[in-house]
């Protein structure tokens, strides 16, 4: 990992970035807004990535309106290395303009070894929201998550430790990720009942992988119903659903591309009939004048319950190029129409994959 010399010159972001196309959303009934396009550091901010790189393109997103970041205790490789960069970054670039920013951090998947190193429990949350504050060098985080439901902890002490991590001062907000409807439901009054409500969910979410919508079929509520029922935003990741829903893989698999190393990409998903759907989404986006991942993030903006989406970015253009999906996030009824019959069944994922 290169670093910064320490005679690198000042940096001063951009004296318009809020006079843009960004916009900026209320997480359901509360007072914190944020731009609806967010900037994820989940696989492009570890020790793969130049650290310059990952210097510009924290700039052009801050640049650009993007006040939100986005992380988690293990996001790399290796683990925690994400929130080492983003610390440096802060130190180096953005520590002037803190109070613009909106950071978050997650704790919940494996991180160390050992009995407390992943899970729901008080002890591993808190633990891992201090380590999280030390590698970024700051005093709090302005929302921590609970980045999964943990079904060996019960529910009300994952969320006190949350209450707790907000009123010692080491977080302002608190929220969920990976939850379904009915946890989150229990979720949010256990929450209520200890005086720190949660305000916001991040749950997967992209036109193959619609599980967080009423399934008209059932007669139980979406997630996104429970969360607007709660007075709860939404803030969806893998909107692109891992790169799937670009033109990276309209002619097949390129090498190097995620789909080639393995990993989180499952290389089932790219068969005829996929391929098929997204070279119709890519017609159907070239009419809107958008790129087909442009076209994917307006549609997930088009529901008035999510509050943003988090994209990754491996390079400055990527970024550019997606942050030009709000410059047109309507959609007529016959466009919805038509990708309706292309993509995911409401309340669905289109391989029936778990969140």
């Amino acid at each position: 990992m290169s670093q910064l010399s320490s005679d690198h010159a000042p940096w001063t972001p951009h004296p318009a970035r809020y006079d843009g196309t960004m916009a900026y959303r209320r997480i359901g009934r509360w007072g914190l807004r944020l731009p609806v396009i967010s900037l994820g550091l989940w696989q492009n901010f570890g020790d793969s990535q130049p650290f310059e790189v990952q210097r510009a393109i924290v700039r052009a997103a801050f640049d650009a309106g993007v006040t939100h970041f986005d992380l988690a205790n293990n996001y790399g490789p290796p683990y925690g290395q994400a929130e080492i960069n983003f610390g440096t970054l802060l130190r180096t670039d953005l520590a002037p303009w803190r109070d613009e920013l909106v950071i978050s951090t997650k704790a919940g998947y494996d991180m160390w070894p050992g009995p407390y190193g992943q899970g729901g429990s008080r002890k591993y949350l808190l633990s891992s929201l201090d380590r999280s504050l030390q590698r970024m060098g700051i005093d709090h985080v302005d929302i921590f998550y609970s980045h999964r439901f943990d079904p060996d902890t019960p529910l009300d002490e994952t969320m006190s430790a949350l209450d707790q991590a907000v009123r010692c001062g080491k977080a302002i907000y608190a929220g969920i990720s990976n939850y379904t409807a009915e946890q989150t439901r229990k979720a949010a009054s256990i929450s209520r009942e200890l005086g720190t409500p949660l305000v916001i969910h991040q749950p997967r979410y992209s036109m193959f992988n619609r599980w967080v919508e009423k399934d008209p079929d059932s007669s139980e509520p979406g997630l996104l119903d429970v969360l607007v029922e709660q007075g709860m935003g939404a803030i969806a990741f893998s909107p692109l659903h891992q790169g799937l829903l670009t033109a990276r893989y309209l002619h097949g698999v390129p090498k190097g591309s995620r789909a080639s190393r393995g990993g989180s990409f499952a290389s089932s998903w790219l068969d005829d009939g996929t391929l098929t759907r997204l070279r119709a989404l890519n017609e159907l986006a070239a009419a809107r004048n958008q790129t087909l991942a442009q076209l994917a993030l307006a549609w997930i903006l088009r529901q008035p319950a999510l509050t943003s989406v988090v994209i990754g970015a491996s390079s400055v253009a990527q970024l550019t190029s997606n942050l030009a999906a709000v410059r047109n996030l309507d959609f007529s009824f016959e466009e919805l129409a038509h990708i309706d019959a292309l993509i995911a069944p409401a309340g669905h994922d289109l391989w029936q994959r778990t969140t």
